[in-house]
């Protein structure tokens, strides 16, 4: 739809990045303020997430090279290509949830209540993130006529009537994000919206993903797998909690 957001000085700024980067300061500034109305230090908390950033996204990265390795192993300098998106949040939150015990251990922040107030960050950064996905074409949905359909193109910049699976999951994610805004108000025991907000991703993840685009949903099995896991994961320390 539109891969170079615009142009600063003759130097192209692409959408995808551009967004991911508009979606993480967002997430951090909408964090630190929600940390603040919950008691944690927020300049702790928003410094904890920077650090957690970088691993975050070689994660999510290598995460979806991963499901998609069919494309990447054909064109292994492509698996870092900027201006490219492609990001899975599976693949972060496997990287960056052992890695934050030590970091928060030594910060003074409370692992349960730091990922709580995380969820926020993460459900805006993955927003933006998505309209990204909706400007550079990837994501794409697969060709459809139902009255559903939008007129969208892909990372080729084939225009089809296809699903909004971008536009999808940005809803599915904002609806998850409003649910966690009440979550966080009730006085919850410590991690209860943060496993709530794996357990709706996941299960919206699990159904949206064969709706995408053949050529680019990747690994399908691999995907509802790793959902499947997530969601149950999620379910299981959900249970812990509330049983302590």
């Amino acid at each position: 739809m539109r891969k170079i957001l615009f142009s600063w000085n003759g130097l192209p700024v692409y959408s995808y990045p551009a967004m991911l980067y508009v979606g993480m300061v967002a997430g951090v500034f909408a964090g630190a303020h929600v940390a603040q109305l919950s008691g944690m230090n927020p300049n702790r908390f928003a410094a904890a997430v920077v650090l957690l950033i970088i691993p975050a996204l070689i994660g999510s990265r290598l995460f979806f090279v991963f499901s998609h390795w069919n494309i990447y192993r054909q064109d292994l300098p492509r698996i870092w290509r900027r201006s490219e998106g492609g990001m899975a949040m599976y693949g972060g939150l496997i990287v960056t949830l052992p890695l934050s015990i030590p970091l928060l251990r030594a910060m003074q922040l409370p692992f349960g209540q730091f990922w709580d107030v995380a969820t926020f960050t993460i459900l805006l950064g993955m927003m933006f993130t998505r309209i990204g996905c909706l400007l550079n074409g990837c994501c794409s949905g697969r060709p459809t006529s139902a009255w559903c359909g939008l007129n969208l193109p892909d990372h080729r910049g084939i225009w089809r009537r296809r699903i909004p699976t971008q536009i999808l999951e940005m809803t599915w994610a904002a609806a998850i994000f409003g649910a966690a805004i009440v979550m966080q108000s009730g006085k919850l025991p410590a991690g209860t919206t943060f496993c709530f907000a794996v357990v709706g991703y996941g299960t919206g993840r699990f159904f949206l993903e064969p709706l995408r685009d053949r050529e680019m949903r990747g690994d399908v099995t691999i995907l509802r797998t790793a959902s499947l896991l997530l969601v149950a994961t999620a379910l299981t320390a959900l249970v812990l909690i509330w049983c302590r």
